[in-house]
């Protein structure tokens, strides 16, 4: 059975920072491509940031684009995020996905969704 479990996340004060983890099982992830989308109350779910199966290249939002980092343990099966100079409009559920999507509506594996608050 496919699996995708995240850790991470939570309440933290602007410009603080969170890493997120969300680890692989029931298959062998590491020739996919994964990537993280956030969903914020009354918003649809939108794009983050993605890598790449060797994690040679990756790809961001432009909104998060030089304060978030995505990188991946290939052998741990792990994809993470780094965030960092949080804000308060960072606030969501964050999720994390096999593929390299733009659309929410193409990802077929989903993890389970992590909070994390932003306080100003």
């Amino acid at each position: 059975q496919v699996q995708l479990v995240q850790s991470g996340g939570g309440l933290v004060q602007a410009g603080g920072s969170l890493r997120l983890s969300c680890a692989a099982s029931g298959r062998t992830w590491s020739s996919y491509n994964m990537g993280w989308f956030r969903q914020a109350p009354g918003k649809e779910r939108e794009f983050v940031a993605s890598i790449t199966w060797r994690g040679t290249n990756s790809y961001y939002a432009d909104s998060v684009k030089g304060r978030f980092t995505i990188s991946r343990d290939n052998a741990k099966d792990t994809v993470y995020l780094q965030m960092d100079s949080l804000m308060p409009e960072d606030t969501a559920v964050y999720y994390c996905c096999v593929g390299n999507y733009r659309n929410y509506k193409d990802v077929q594996y989903w993890g389970q969704g992590t909070q994390v608050t932003v306080s100003s």
